[in-house]
């Protein structure tokens, strides 16, 4: 195991952005057990960081080393690669420089977890990777922020508690910010580009398909129907649009996984998002119409990207979000789950009655989009140190819910505020 030889444990690639630092205190006050380090291309903002951190939780940081790192240095890369057992890449957008890390943890044999909630990015790595990855032995897990920990591992565990065979699931997310909350730029960014070049998604999905999950998955009687853009729903209590973030498409790669790998019925999914009234679901649409608009000519992205907050209407900002907001944040997931409490011996037999059980399951969590992120993925890579013997396969590319299904995950999650319930 790379953790056995390594100088350090964990190091942090990228923690001068407003990310790496919520990593960075999660690292410091949490887990005083491993061994870690941070990195980027500015040693100067670099020591600022573990000053400032250090500041906010009084607890001196000198003793944490620095590495330079730039993703523009192939062998600044390289070196950094090789000091660590796991790495937390915390430098997006992804689809800039996250294959070109991956690459280098593959060829280095360094296990690393990301914060993407690109699809593009994500299923690439996958397509490249899932075979060399498993080769050397070390694992590679996207998605280990809040896109997408809490809905890909909370299907799945709705799943494993479902006592019956599971058809469906729908997700609703409660996101409850104080006023003037705001997300950072590089999400924003990630967004523009994602819509941008949406069209490459479906080629990429069929040869992802046909090199890594070549069983089809098995029609059902009964299909989960899509809600309408705009409805109010009794489940979330108050009006709901569609949430377009990557969670979806994550779960369904840990279903085609499930399917292929573990020969486990795969379950449907549909993810939709609360507004605060049905006049802020109404402009949410209609700001979302403009954007996905704008995000297909040059001159639409570049006005995207220089006025973040008037086209989200004060959502994403490049002024990073103030601690105080990101404190008092929190965030609810409701699951919705829907088949039979007759389990068919094989999942690709349909069941002739429709559905005759629901269960509901309820996640919570504090500020989803930096606290309950850091957590996470800080989490994530602690358990790839420390349980890597329950992971599966021999090593590869994975969705964190394929990843970590049978570790403690999910427990030190509810250590840390992140809990799941069953009503």
């Amino acid at each position: 195991m790379p953790g056995n030889k390594r100088k350090y444990d964990v190091i942090v690639f990228g923690a001068t952005g407003v990310t790496g630092k919520y990593v960075v205190e999660e690292l410091a006050v949490n887990h005083d057990d491993i061994k870690w380090a941070i990195a980027g291309r500015n040693p100067e903002k670099l020591r600022t960081v573990l000053k400032e951190v250090g500041d906010e939780i009084n607890k001196n940081l000198n003793a944490i080393e620095i590495i330079e790192a730039d993703v523009s240095n192939d062998d600044s890369l390289s070196e950094m690669c090789k000091s660590a057992s796991v790495l937390i890449n915390c430098v997006g957008p992804y689809r800039f420089s996250g294959e070109k890390v991956a690459g280098f943890c593959v060829q280095n044999k360094t296990h690393c977890v990301d914060v993407s909630g690109e699809p593009q990015f994500l299923e690439t790595v996958q397509l490249k990777y899932f075979e060399q990855a498993k080769e050397q032995g070390i694992y590679i897990v996207g998605s280990c922020g809040f896109d997408s920990i809490p809905c890909d591992l909370g299907i799945e565990t709705v799943r494993k508690k479902f006592d019956g065979d599971l058809n469906s699931v729908e997700t609703f997310l409660i996101a409850d910010q104080p006023p003037g909350t705001t997300v950072n730029f590089a999400t924003w960014q990630s967004a523009i580009h994602g819509l941008a070049h949406a069209h490459e998604l479906k080629p990429l999905r069929k040869a992802l398909k046909e090199k890594i999950f070549p069983k089809p998955l098995p029609a059902t009687n009964y299909k989960l129907k899509t809600r309408p853009y705009l409805f109010k729903s009794k489940e979330a209590e108050g009006w709901c649009v569609p949430f377009i973030g990557s969670d979806r498409s994550v779960v369904m790669r840990s279903q085609m996984y499930n399917y292929q790998f573990k020969n486990e019925r795969p379950v449907q999914v549909q993810t939709y998002m609360r507004a605060k009234s049905l006049i802020a679901a109404i402009a949410t649409l209609v700001m979302g119409a403009i954007f996905m608009f704008m995000t297909k000519f040059a001159l639409g992205r570049d006005l995207l990207e220089k006025f973040p907050e008037l086209f989200s209407l004060g959502v994403f900002s490049r002024t990073p979000p103030k601690r105080e907001k990101a404190s008092s944040g929190s965030f609810t997931i409701i699951f919705n789950a829907s088949g039979w409490s007759e389990k068919l011996s094989d999942p690709s037999d349909k069941h002739t009655q429709k559905p005759d059980k629901t269960v509901t399951a309820v996640l919570k969590g504090p500020d989803p989009g930096y606290i309950t992120t850091a957590i996470c993925i800080v989490n994530s890579a602690v358990i790839i140190l420390k349980e890597k013997e329950k992971l599966p396969l021999s090593g590869g590319v994975f969705t964190p819910a394929v990843a970590f299904t049978d570790t403690s995950l999910l427990m030190k999650l509810e250590d840390r505020g992140i809990k799941l319930t069953f009503k």
